[in-house]
């Protein structure tokens, strides 16, 4: 493993900014201080550039196996890895799907043998399979996938005595997706017999609406009370839920804590017209005042992680019609670039955007020795030129899938490289193809 030593960088960590230089041996961070000499590490020179701990991408779908003409691993945590992100964990809606311990282990074989970054998988839970959901290993998962809306097909849990036993079963962090079925079904055939299935993509919001989220995340947090089960909300996107949120305790002491992705920070329902399915999500983006609620709840902390939900789906799939067209998007590559663009309007701070996107998913899966810019922790690091503008074009974009919904922006910010476990995997547009990431573990 070859040592470095970055200098002259602007260091993000636990809440400040400082000058500063980090040596890497051995995968580790060796020492942080200022004006480190090191005669046989490989020197770089950050010239002022912040560094900042790799991402923790705690929700993306890279559709392998099953699924791969859209996506795969090897593709996905690539374009992850010129995005800032070095580690992911990954959902299970798969085909197959993650719902046997075999199954889960079969992704694990995967992204040994090809993942850029750091990686874990969640097990998904069904109606059926509390037995094998009981087997899997606090150490080595990162914990349970329920969807609680049938956005991706037949993964629904929808047994309120099976939900509850799962709940009351299992001290593994519960991931869920909340949307209420019921009102999203009721929503679409009354549209479907107005406009067939060509119905317009503004309705989207209106279809899957901030009472569905609602209904769904409310009932979740309720059994999560009385079962004392540990609960991580996926994706909240409306003012409305902000509500069912806590930030009058530490991180450290909430046994319910909530997700927000970036592209509900981005969009809003203004820009259906422009992107149309595109921007189509499950849950969707939705109104103006609903972004401006999820930035409120992110900064005054009853938000606690920031995630992508990458989930590509080809060209031509995008391109039908509303109801045939898939919900989701692509986004590690320039998710971190979107996020520092809020830093230069003022909306954040760059120690904020570390906070929630790479010290607090750490917290929140108990990640062992990721997460931080910390003497004996894994060097999982990014620099970020924060002066070096590009513009998104389907030219630049890694994804398989080839597009991106942020094309035509013009980003200030450039990552010029990412360390995974203290080797240098991506350096100004070069790869390394040859060294893969590692299987994360956790403090339970």
């Amino acid at each position: 493993m070859n040592s470095y030593l970055i200098k002259n960088a602007r260091i993000v960590n636990e809440g400040t900014t400082q000058t500063g230089d980090v040596l890497i041996d051995d995968g580790i961070i060796k020492k942080i201080g200022s004006a480190i000499e090191n005669t046989t590490a490989k020197t770089i020179d950050a010239q002022g550039k912040h560094l900042i701990p790799g991402l923790i991408d705690d929700q993306v779908h890279f559709r392998e196996p099953g699924l791969t003409h859209k996506a795969n691993i090897g593709t996905e945590s690539r374009a992850a890895v010129a995005g800032g992100i070095t580690t992911f964990i990954e959902q299970p809606n798969t085909v197959p799907q993650a719902t046997t311990q075999e199954l889960l282990q079969d992704k694990f074989d995967i992204a040994e043998k090809s993942s850029y970054t750091n990686y874990s998988f969640m097990f998904g839970g069904t109606n059926d399979n509390l037995e094998e959901l009981l087997k899997t290993n606090p150490k080595n998962v990162a914990g349970i996938k329920l969807f609680l809306g049938s956005s991706t097909g037949n993964m629904l849990v929808d047994n309120p005595e099976v939900l509850e036993k799962i709940f009351s079963s299992t001290k593994l962090i519960i991931s869920v997706h909340c949307e209420d079925e019921d009102t999203i079904r009721k929503n679409t055939e009354h549209y479907k017999e107005i406009y067939g299935d060509d119905i317009p993509i503004e309705l989207h919001p209106v279809i899957r609406s901030a009472e569905a989220c609602y209904i769904s995340s409310s009932k979740a947090i309720e059994l999560a009370k009385k079962t004392g089960a540990r609960l991580h909300i996926f994706h909240l996107s409306t003012a409305k839920e902000m509500d069912l949120f806590r930030n009058d305790i530490p991180l450290e002491e909430k046994q319910i804590t909530a997700e927000v992705c970036v592209h509900h920070l981005w969009f809003s329902e203004e820009d259906y017209k422009e992107k149309g399915t595109f921007i189509k999500w499950n849950p969707a983006v939705k109104k103006s005042t609903d972004r401006e609620a999820l930035w409120k709840a992110l900064l005054d902390d009853r938000l606690d992680v920031l995630a992508t939900d990458h989930a590509p789906h080809t060209l031509e799939e995008k391109s039908n019609p509303y109801t045939k067209a898939p919900s989701g998007g692509p986004l590690v590559q320039h998710a971190l670039l979107a996020l520092t663009e809020k830093v230069k309007e003022g909306v954040w701070t760059m120690e904020k955007l570390v906070e929630k996107a790479c010290h607090n998913p750490a917290k929140i899966f108990q990640i062992e020795k990721r997460g931080f810019i910390r003497e004996g922790y894994f060097a999982d690091l990014v620099l970020l030129d924060d002066n070096k503008p590009q513009t998104v074009s389907k030219d630049n974009v890694l994804y398989k899938c080839g597009w991106s919904p942020f094309e035509g922006t013009t980003f200030s910010s450039t990552v010029t490289q990412t360390f995974v476990n203290g080797a240098l995997i991506y350096d100004n547009g070069v790869f390394d193809n040859a060294t893969k990431g590692k299987r994360i573990t956790f403090n339970r």
